[in-house]
């Protein structure tokens, strides 16, 4: 077999761009300053420990493998934090970022993705939703979170988890209970994520989206003009998302002018015809962040070919993905939940994520016995 390429999942970001103009040093500075002083104080030892070598990295001169530094995106995050919120964020962010390098586990996950639907209405040429069995309503596949079920869930995980995302397979505003979910959220999380394809976003959803509960909003566009924009995101329509960003961008000037949201539109570098500069010339008017992600062929990897990686995948100690029915996966690759761990219904997240199910899969890519597990003896994921 030839090598195979593979998809990095850590700091994935192939281009990113920001007009928030954040100082990276200011920050790292402010960072510093504010852990050590909480380290004086009386704390946990665990989070100390965390906390002491997160300062160990930020002012060591000799960089190395695996250590923890700021990134545009994670100074901006902080740079909207008040200084009390600051050692919580970093502790969270140090298990985000370093627990899967060394794969290391603690009681929760560091991140936790939630599924309010797994309906879409676009069918992007890069995405599983073209799977007509997938997408096919005998199939079992579609539906959405209840919700009891979220609401469930998000109380399991309050002050234990701060980084979630509500997306996975399907696009969430099309959960008929999305805004009481967000408001769920409100003074809940640190670093709670949004992701949409903002086809569906009307001003009822920017309001929710606003409110308080949310700290990023990513919008998914690869594109900056048409045809180009239809024909990677198939029904989707450019003018009408570009409306809808706005809005949100003027609900948020009108009504909610102190909000610290960070908006950002979010691409997948499919093809040549894409590039940041028209992204940035169109988007950067509208939101914060502009970014590219690498392509990721995921659309059925049930129909890859098996590949030669043996490389662990970083998101087995990264995050934890909750379907809509309650069943928890250990990715979204596996859209087809071959690999299920159980379901939040019967079992709690901590259990369910120290469960022998999940420590099985992280064994067996710790001996390089990827081969043996199917989807990932065809995913490119690391």
């Amino acid at each position: 077999m030839a090598e195979t390429k593979l998809y990095k999942k850590y700091r994935s970001f192939q281009t990113f761009s920001s007009s928030l103009n954040t100082d990276i040093a200011a920050q790292q500075g402010r960072v510093i300053k504010i852990l050590t002083e909480a380290i004086r104080a009386a704390a946990e030892p665990y989070k100390k420990q965390i906390w002491q070598t997160v300062v160990n990295d930020l002012i060591s001169e000799q960089k190395r493998e695996g250590q923890f530094t700021l990134s545009q995106n994670i100074a901006d995050e902080i740079s909207k934090m008040e200084d009390a919120d600051i050692g919580r964020y970093m502790f969270h962010r140090y298990r985000y970022d370093i627990f899967p390098q060394e794969k290391k586990l603690d009681e929760f996950p560091p991140y936790l993705q939630i599924e309010p639907t797994s309906v879409c209405n676009y069918r992007c040429v890069f995405c599983y939703q073209t799977d007509t069995e997938f997408t096919a309503k005998a199939g079992g596949y579609m539906g959405a979170m209840t919700l009891d079920t979220f609401k469930a869930v998000i109380d399991q995980v309050v002050g234990k988890v701060e980084f979630l995302s509500l997306a996975s397979r399907g696009e969430p505003l099309l959960c008929k209970d999305i805004d009481a979910m967000l408001q769920y959220c409100i003074g809940k999380f640190l670093g709670l994520k949004i992701n949409t394809n903002a086809s569906m976003l009307n001003e009822q959803h920017c309001h929710a989206i606003l409110a308080g509960g949310v700290n990023t909003v990513v919008f998914s566009a690869d594109a900056a003009k048409e045809p180009l924009y239809s024909q990677l995101r198939v029904k989707g329509s450019l003018d009408k998302v570009l409306a809808n960003v706005k809005l949100l961008q003027s609900i948020k000037k009108k009504h909610y002018p102190d909000s610290k949201i960070i908006t950002r539109v979010s691409g997948v570098m499919f093809g040549e015809d894409q590039d940041m500069d028209s992204m940035v010339g169109l988007w950067g008017d509208f939101v914060d962040q502009v970014a590219f992600v690498a392509y990721n062929p995921w659309e059925n990897v049930y129909e890859a070919p098996v590949n030669d990686v043996t490389t662990p995948c970083s998101d087995l100690w990264r995050r934890m993905f909750v379907w809509y029915d309650g069943k928890v996966n250990p990715c979204d690759t596996d859209y087809k939940s071959l690999l299920s761990v159980g379901n939040v219904k019967e079992k709690s997240i901590s259990q369910l994520w120290r469960s022998a199910g999940y420590e099985t899969l992280r064994q067996q890519h710790l001996q390089k016995k990827r081969a043996c597990l199917n989807p990932c003896q065809r995913c490119v994921v690391v």
